[in-house]
């Protein structure tokens, strides 16, 4: 039950309306505990302000309750005071306080210089270019004077007893809350830690505060204040932890840029750290940075989208009649799918017809109304071209092939000017929308049309095949096509490439299609996301797995050369990692962590969706001692933990019954997992499968196939005898049929029984090439679905 807090808005409003007033977007410190008192959830110590120049009495000095004093330099430009020995502890007595902030003012400016010297790229923009004494005197001119703060001593000064809670304004989330092991050395132990054992962060538009409580219990930090730990005892309770986070969220979602109402926007609220006293929350040092409400970004007309997904009408420009361009293959593309020729029309002059479709000068030659308008023409072009776009007010969608609009400085100067006219056009209600620029185009199967530039030398097309109800949506046009091409069997019904974001986002992609009935799995590969549509992306990423969709995730750029990477690639505007990834769970999707899981995850989400994950028990089971033993060991890892199965007594019947009668008792003992020799056959592997869906126990199978056994019938090349021509498939495909269990299969083989690979994947079976992989893409995958439940639930009460 979300707790009621006790925030005051009107003095909040207060706080950072007399700091606007003197000219500052910051707080100082005894400004932050006057906010945070107005919080109702915290216990700010009591302060005193002596200001440059000014003399404090003895009897203000000894009116802050204590036996000692503690002293803090108070600066605009001096974040981190410890540093620069800013913070001092003495006894409250008036002269050795009135002489330790004497030396303090002398101190502090001479070793904020020098840090000032060695640390340039850091350095406050106001001091860059100074140094030596003009230095320390524009330092010392800074400093307001120092504060003098109530001691209060902590319960404990162990290591992970003190607590940091921030605020944080993001370019593509909005607002983060984060909270974790507080002090000096928290960027360090949020280094250093495995994920989300030392700071844990949320979008406070998709958490509230009991949400975000139940993030913060899995981490060392809460382990440390609940008394969890040898040696420890608790220090604060769940329900403090719990309405300082309320308060938190409840505060950040006023002075939000996503509130309209907002007076102002809190660009970051940090304690750090808290520390804890006779059960009392004692913020012992804060900072707080607003700024005015900005204008929103323009939104982009979505249901113009579907003219993307299902054109009923295309147009192309860029269409060489002499070679083959981008444009022709992309004209060549169109056609090989099957879109109707009588459909497509090619701007150009001087040509009546390319391939058999019709050319026309222009786009006002074009009868009636264009739904998709493909423009595959060199970079510099673009810019008029799209004032003709805009001007003719008869399309509904453009496709931007081109690169050079934003993915590097040279194009950053074409791609703003494009953006100001696309968005006018949005503003004023008009326009098409605009996928790209650098997009590599778009497969659409339900329209049956292609405008991938790829020629069929290069990439075997597959048109008029088989399908999976997914929608596949990536920066990287290359991504895309390398996934499917060491993994076809993720055939999506859609293959959109984003390109640079211009116009249409990876959030809009995601709003359009978790309301796409043909669409049960939404994939995505994302470099970076526009201002504020992180978010977006989220809330609709949210509502997808509440309508009973997969969404997959992979964010490339989580290492700082990789950031570096994508910036230059795509335009992207890569963010900070973990604040994504965290964001992306939260609102349900399944993250992966590297290429190779993120086709794993794909590929089980297309064939799984509709099955029932009821909860996180394995059942293995392998003809291969070896294998049985390595699913067992690949229940675990950093991001999932899996347990296997106890199988119900009915169960052990069934299995000990099956193996007596072929007899192999002697050699196969009943358990979890379960090795049933090379002797087993078809009917065995089968039957044995089935026993284990059955079990009410039993919440996913996991079966090794050895194709080399002589007991099974599989195909090779070799062996095509149509008597036993895919027996064991013919089995599974029926039990996949039939149980609402998952089942993955793995055969860790060669090359040499790819035709029985294929013949699992024929029949819809998840198929991976080792046993340790199948269990643990499956465990990540069950992971990911039982977070998505939990979601569910929450959203139901």
């Amino acid at each position: 039950m979300q707790p009621q807090t006790r925030v005051d808005f009107n003095a909040l409003t207060g706080c950072l309306q007399k700091a606007h007033e003197e000219g500052r977007a910051f707080l100082y410190e005894y400004e932050v505990y006057d906010f945070l008192s107005n919080l109702g959830a915290e216990t700010p110590p009591q302060s005193i302000l002596m200001g440059r120049g000014e003399h404090l009495s003895d009897e203000e000095i000894m009116s802050l309750p204590g036996d000692k004093a503690v002293l803090k330099i108070v600066s605009p430009t001096i974040l981190h005071k410890t540093e620069v020995e800013g913070v001092k502890v003495v006894d409250k007595e008036p002269n050795k306080v009135r002489s330790a902030i004497r030396r303090m003012l002398y101190d502090v400016p001479t070793n904020f210089a020098l840090w000032v010297e060695r640390h340039h790229e850091a350095a406050p923009e106001a001091y860059k270019g100074l140094s030596g004494e003009t230095l320390v005197a524009a330092i010392s001119n800074d400093i307001k004077g120092v504060l003098q703060v109530q001691f209060m001593p902590p319960d404990s000064e162990a290591f992970g007893n003190e607590l940091i809670v921030g605020l944080r304004n993001t370019r593509e989330f909005g607002l983060v809350i984060s909270a974790g092991l507080g002090g000096t050395d928290t960027e360090l132990y949020a280094e250093r830690f495995r994920k989300g054992q030392a700071i844990v962060a949320a979008s406070v538009d998709m958490i509230d505060g009991p949400q975000f409580f139940e993030q913060f219990k899995k981490t060392i930090s809460y382990r440390k204040l609940a008394g969890l730990t040898r040696g420890q005892r608790r220090i604060v309770t769940d329900e403090q932890i719990i309405e300082c986070f309320s308060a938190f969220i409840e505060v950040a979602r006023y002075f939000s840029p996503m509130n309209p109402e907002a007076p102002f926007v809190i660009e970051e609220l940090e304690i750090n750290p808290f520390a804890f006293t006779d059960f009392l929350m004692i913020p012992l040092d804060g900072l707080c940075k607003f700024s005015l409400p900005q204008a929103k970004p323009v939104p982009r007309p979505i249901g113009k989208i579907k003219s993307i997904t299902r054109p009923q009408t295309i147009g192309i420009i860029g269409v060489s009649s002499k070679r083959m361009n981008f444009g022709r293959i992309i004209l060549k593309n169109v056609l090989d799918a099957g879109f109707d020729k009588k459909n497509i029309f090619v701007i150009k002059t001087g040509t009546n017809e390319i391939d058999g479709v019709q050319c026309v000068p222009d786009l006002k030659s074009i009868p009636g109304t264009l739904d998709l308008f493909v423009v595959a023409v060199a970079a510099p072009q673009v810019p008029e071209l799209v004032d003709q776009i805009l001007e003719a007010n008869k399309i509904e969608a453009v496709m931007l092939i081109p690169g050079g609009m934003g993915e590097t400085e040279e194009s950053k100067e074409r791609a703003t000017e494009i953006a100001a006219k696309i968005d006018a056009a949005h503003q004023a209600g008009t326009g098409p929308v605009f996928l790209g620029a650098n997009s590599m185009g778009v497969i659409s199967h339900p329209a049956a049309y292609d405008t991938w530039f790829i020629p069929e030398n290069k990439f075997p097309k597959s048109h008029g095949k088989p399908y999976k109800r997914a929608a596949l949506i990536s920066q990287s046009g290359a991504f895309m096509i390398t996934r499917l091409a060491q993994c076809p069997e993720i055939e999506p019904a859609y293959m959109i490439s984003m390109g640079n974001q211009n116009d249409l986002t990876l959030g809009d992609m995601a709003t359009y299609f978790k309301n796409a009935d043909d669409v049960d799995v939404i994939a995505i590969y994302a470099e970076g996301f526009k201002d504020l549509d992180g978010l977006s992306f989220c809330k609709a990423v949210r509502e997808a797995v509440l309508a009973g969709k997969d969404v997959i995730f992979y964010k490339a750029g989580r290492t700082r050369e990789g950031k570096d990477a994508t910036a230059g690639h795509t335009a992207s505007l890569a963010g900070d990692y973990m604040v994504c990834e965290s964001c992306v769970r939260q609102a349900g999707a399944i993250v992966a962590r590297n290429f190779t899981e993120f086709q794993n995850l794909v590929t089980l989400a297309q064939r799984l969706n509709g099955k029932t994950i009821r909860g996180n028990r394995l059942a293995a089971l392998s003809s291969a001692g070896f294998e049985a033993v390595g699913m067992a060991d690949s229940i675990e890892s950093d991001d999932f933990e899996m347990r296997l199965a106890p199988l119900c007594p009915d169960t052990v019947q069934k299995l000990s019954d099956l193996f007596r009668k072929k007899r192999l008792d002697s050699l196969v003992t009943v358990r979890n997992p379960l090795d049933i020799t090379p002797a087993a056959d078809d009917e065995v592997h089968a039957l044995a499968a089935r026993a284990l869906c059955d079990d009410a126990s039993v919440d996913a199978v996991v079966m090794g196939l050895v194709p080399m056994s002589p007991s099974l019938n599989v195909v090779t090349d070799e062996n095509e005898n149509p008597a036993t021509d895919a027996m064991l498939v013919a089995h599974l495909k029926t039990l996949v049929s039939e149980t609402n269990t998952p089942i993955v299969c793995s055969v860790d083989a060669g090359l040499y029984y790819e035709r029985f690979i294929h013949a699992l994947t024929e029949a819809d079976i998840p198929v991976f090439r080792s046993s340790d992989r199948a269990v643990s893409a499956l465990s990540q995958y069950m992971e990911g679905r039982l977070n998505v439940a939990k979601i569910r639930e929450r959203a139901w009460i």
